[in-house]
């Protein structure tokens, strides 16, 4: 449905080491780096992070990154609280989403919600 997310982070290299940390605990990692900007992917870069200097406004939204089962978003969970995340929705199912839903909620550095789910509806 999307080609990419990008998003605007105020500090690259903290960023940089969160987002290191999370997309490696789910399969991801970098596919790009260069002077301003870093990008994610599997396959091919889809999520972008570009240095604007700039904070997240209210109720800016989340960003969710798919994990391989329950043992992957909690390792994801645990790999970005190490590295600068802040908990906003502990690993565990998410019965309203689904019986098989299972996710965490974290802010990333910058405040940007993020999901790491696994299962679905």
């Amino acid at each position: 449905m999307f080609d990419h997310v990008g998003l605007e982070v105020t500090d690259l290299e903290r960023s940089g080491r969160f987002y290191d940390a999370l997309m490696y605990a789910i399969g991801g990692r970098r596919m790009f780096e260069g002077p301003g900007a870093i990008a994610y992917g599997i396959d091919r870069a889809q999520l972008w992070l570009v240095a604007r200097g700039r904070g997240v406004g209210p109720a800016f939204g989340h960003v969710a990154l798919k994990a391989s089962g329950r043992a992957a978003v909690d390792a994801a969970f645990a790999a970005a609280m190490a590295n600068g995340g802040r908990d906003d929705g502990a690993p565990g199912p998410r019965a309203q989403y689904g019986p098989s839903y299972y996710a965490a909620y974290l802010a990333d550095p910058d405040g940007y919600r993020v999901e790491v789910v696994s299962g679905g509806s």
